[in-house]
């Protein structure tokens, strides 16, 4: 049965490709799966290796005359100092690169349309993102068993994390988005500090570097991942010895902020060539009113409550209890960390970020949704009530796929829901 237990990355991996078959293998994957944000996000590529034009002078060609489709145009690109470019980050780019360019070789085997955008180029890409949910769950794998968890619990909470939470839509469905990107560099990034807390080396703290640059590049305001540190230390002890070390290991600290900041400096350098000017604010009109959070609504609201469609994250928190119990100084930090980011993510001027799953933006920090259910999972005491809630988990691993289903068929609404519309269509299926 360990065997089985251990395996559960694959089985996970396999099971989602069965269902991206199902899915979208029949569709052409040049006009129809990269959608909205996806759209800028994946456009580095084509402008980089196919039109070498980071001005993005081939949009309206392609976005408006070869692949237009009414419901899925979108417009990605800014204008600065009377030049264009995109509004974007480049690092989801720079994570797809490595497939997308495996896509342009069977585009030039297969005698396919090399434009950048045709069938291989996407598909490679999206079978990609099995990659990287495949190395988020190695990461979060190989953290649970440093904290002591058995198998057959780590596989439930692989299991469950994936399949219970909206990982599963946006690695199945909207894989251009950056979400399940984040997800695995920050699980990697999370259990890479962790080792250098248990045993500092010089290593560690360049590797820890290089993530936290790709995780800027995805989504600078992630770098709030640096707030969780004193939690993935796991006591003031450890956290006041790590940081000390910083010192003794001072070449391999400097040289881990130097490789950080030259990987996310690479936006800065892109926007020079496209605008002239290093410093550019691409979300033009749009961004954070930190005076005016809509924490109630992230967390709750029948618009995109996080726990009212992701209800599975709510019973995580019960792992809180059992943190606690091991280390008050992780657990006040871990908990620091969620209000933090709660508030930063409720304080965006589009708090329900558009047309999404549940709270999509949380997915990145999924790793410590899954350090807590694992706690639980292991901790509930008496055996009686521990085999409960791992029933009830599962039940809400289910109501989860429920949900997808119904919102993969415009049953749920994409940005539009309301406590009315919610228990109109809560048990329809599409007809």
């Amino acid at each position: 049965m360990n065997r089985i237990y251990r395996a559960m990355p694959w089985i996970i991996i396999l099971f989602t490709m069965w269902v991206i078959a199902n899915i979208n293998l029949k569709k052409d994957y040049g006009t129809g799966v990269i959608e909205a944000d996806g759209k800028g996000y994946f456009s580095y590529l084509p402008a980089i290796f196919i039109y070498h034009d980071l001005n993005f002078g081939f949009f309206y060609d392609i976005e408006r005359v070869k692949y237009y489709k009414e419901n899925l145009y979108y417009n990605y690109i800014r204008v600065h100092n009377n030049h264009i470019f995109n509004k974007y980050y480049a690092g989801t780019a720079l994570a797809m690169m490595p497939f997308y360019l495996i896509g342009h070789g069977m585009t030039l085997i297969t005698g396919s349309d090399p434009d950048g955008y045709s069938y291989w180029y996407t598909l490679m890409v999206h079978l990609g993102t099995l990659f990287y949910l495949f190395a988020g769950l190695i990461a979060i794998r190989k953290l649970l068993r440093a904290y002591g968890i058995r198998e057959n619990f780590i596989a439930f909470t692989l299991g469950s994390i994936v399949f219970g939470t909206n990982l599963f839509y946006y690695t199945a469905v909207e894989f251009s988005m950056s979400h399940v990107y984040s997800f695995a560099f920050i699980a990697w990034f999370v259990y890479t500090v962790h080792l250098y807390f248990e045993k500092p080396k010089g290593s560690l703290i360049i590797i820890s570097g290089v993530l936290l640059g790709i995780i800027a590049l995805i989504r600078p305001v992630n770098l709030v991942i640096l707030l969780s540190l004193p939690f993935i230390a796991g006591s003031r002890e450890k956290f006041t010895a790590g940081l000390k070390e910083l010192i003794t290991f001072r070449l391999s600290t400097i040289a881990g902020i130097l490789a950080c900041g030259a990987i996310g400096g690479l936006q800065l350098l892109i926007y020079k060539l496209q605008t002239g000017s290093f410093f550019v604010y691409s979300y033009q009109g749009e961004g954070f009113n930190f005076l005016k959070p809509h924490i109630p609504e992230v967390l709750f609201s029948y618009r995109k409550g996080l726990f009212l469609y992701t209800p599975l994250l709510l019973f995580t928190l019960v792992g809180f209890r059992y943190l606690y119990k091991q280390s008050r100084f992780s657990a006040w930090w871990l908990a620091i960390f969620f209000i933090v980011l709660t508030y930063i993510i409720s304080s965006w001027h589009m708090w329900f970020y558009g047309g999404s799953f549940s709270q999509r933006v949380y997915i990145d920090f999924y790793i410590f949704f899954a350090i807590l259910l694992a706690l639980a999972y292991q901790s509930i005491r008496p055996p009686s009530l521990q085999k409960a809630f791992i029933t009830f988990t599962f039940v809400l691993v289910l109501f989860c796929q429920f949900q997808t289903y119904q919102y993969r068929h415009m049953i749920i609404h994409w940005s539009d829901m309301n406590k009315e519309k919610y228990w109109e269509v809560m048990f329809k299926l599409p007809k």
